[in-house]
């Protein structure tokens, strides 16, 4: 099933976790797929996991593009690559993140700025560069936030409050854009194992059990025609986390 045939998508953060299976999902789905991370070597990687059915998909269908998105002039060049490759961009996934522990009183204004500049100010600043072109394609964004930007985490101060405003921003973006026939969501992932979460302590091995529950059909849904009527949507991929009041089990 190629739903995105003829589409342009761009993940940031493609280099591992979800955003290297959303890419190939993409991939998998038709796409010509612009990869975004600040490594070169595990963009190629990804890239090597796209298919190899030569008939719909080549070297032409994909890029790979070094980028810290926490710096703007730098995100207005990914942009202006990608649809100097492209002619367009069709859908956004904003996924790159940076996970950051400690209370307010454990973090330097360094690690506070650290995780507001690439949860938050990233996803504003690949977001504002890409709208024009995605209002021109009448194309979405797909943000990747967390539960933990709805609810709160314990020793999460920064990364709480920086998903808090993308959870925030996908609902200002999909009413402000809405009349432009722009679309915007976004996935709440609970703890998901990636290279991300692995750096935060876990000495009960607790994030063994929540493997793949973010799983990249929930981006690619949100992203496809299939979702035309689904916008400013926070939508929590948790295994049923959410659906509990935080009450122990008798």
């Amino acid at each position: 099933m190629k739903r995105f045939k003829e589409k342009t998508v761009i993940v940031t953060g493609a280099g591992s976790g979800i955003g290297r299976a959303t890419a190939i999902r993409f991939a998998q789905e038709g796409a010509n797929v612009v990869l975004v991370g600040r490594t070169a070597e595990t963009l190629e990687e990804t890239a090597k996991e796209f298919p190899q059915d030569r008939t719909w998909i080549h070297t032409d269908n994909y890029l790979t593009i070094t980028c810290d998105i926490s710096i703007q002039s730098q995100v207005q060049e990914m942009i202006k690559r990608a649809v100097d490759k492209f002619e367009q961009i069709d859908i956004l996934v904003n996924n790159a993140g940076k996970a950051m522990q400690g209370k307010i009183t454990d973090l330097s204004a360094e690690d506070w700025r650290a995780a507001i500049d690439v949860n938050l100010n990233g996803t504003f600043y690949v977001s504002q560069a890409a709208m024009p072109h995605l209002i021109a394609t009448k194309g979405n964004i797909v943000n990747v936030s967390s539960l933990s930007g709805v609810g709160g985490d314990w020793n999460m101060a920064a990364y709480n409050a920086a998903k808090a405003g993308v959870t925030n921003l996908t609902r200002t973006l999909a009413l402000d854009h809405g009349p432009d026939g722009v679309r915007v969501n976004a996935v709440n992932p609970s703890v998901t194992k990636t290279d991300m979460s692995s750096a935060i302590q876990d000495n009960d091995n607790k994030t063994d059990k929540f493997l793949a529950r973010c799983r990249p059909a929930a981006i690619t849904f949100l992203a496809s025609h299939d979702a035309a009527m689904i916008t400013g949507v926070n939508l929590p991929v948790d295994g049923g986390v959410s659906a509990s009041n935080g009450q122990p089990q008798f």
